[in-house]
């Protein structure tokens, strides 16, 4: 999503709340309980959850195992859960060709950092890249280039756009900024 006037162009990035995001961190915080309540229930001899048996598990060592894995399920769940309600890697690139700045700005973890805020003249931009692996983990991303910087990253790796679109995408920035493309 982007929005655009006259002299200043703002692409608005997505972060950690997309669906795929939701749905992982569903998935893995079921599968964590699961196996922390079965070790759990191995240790008791008692079946805590009706549809998951435990009585046949002994508690040493495939309980432990199991609770053990439970707990760092939960652990990369609880991770998950925060990053979306932070909703780390949001932000925006706005271009301000009245004022001669690129402007990116993206939320990170809480922190002294937690607003990450960079600035750039827009005359220091070479050109808009498209970086294109395909195959099984094909890969998309516009890159823009700035003199004595590296090439800076505007759409999130994970972005699963189609080549026209990332391709259309491209365009219409390096139109707004009149500079070249590469890689197409």
């Amino acid at each position: 999503m982007n929005s655009q006037i006259d002299h200043i162009r703002v692409d608005f990035i997505t972060g950690s709340r997309r669906i795929s995001n939701f749905c992982w961190a569903f998935v893995l915080l079921l599968g964590a309980l699961g196996f922390f309540f079965v070790g759990f229930s191995s240790y008791l001899q008692k079946d805590l959850i009706p549809f998951l048996y435990a009585e046949q598990i002994l508690f040493i060592p495939q309980g432990i195992v199991m609770c053990f894995y439970g707990i760092a399920g939960l652990f990369i769940s609880f991770y998950l859960w925060c990053t979306i309600f932070w909703n780390v890697g949001s932000g925006y690139n706005k271009f301000d060709k009245q004022k001669g700045i690129f402007y990116i700005f993206r939320w990170g973890f809480p922190g002294k950092n937690r607003r990450i805020f960079l600035q750039f003249f827009i005359k220091d931009i070479q050109a808009i890249r498209m970086e294109v692996q395909e195959g099984f983990l094909s890969r998309r991303v516009l890159y823009i280039k700035i003199k004595g910087q590296q090439d800076i990253p505007l759409s999130r790796v994970e972005e699963f756009l189609t080549l026209r679109e990332m391709e259309e995408k491209g365009v219409e920035l390096a139109r707004f900024l009149r500079v070249s493309i590469e890689g197409f």
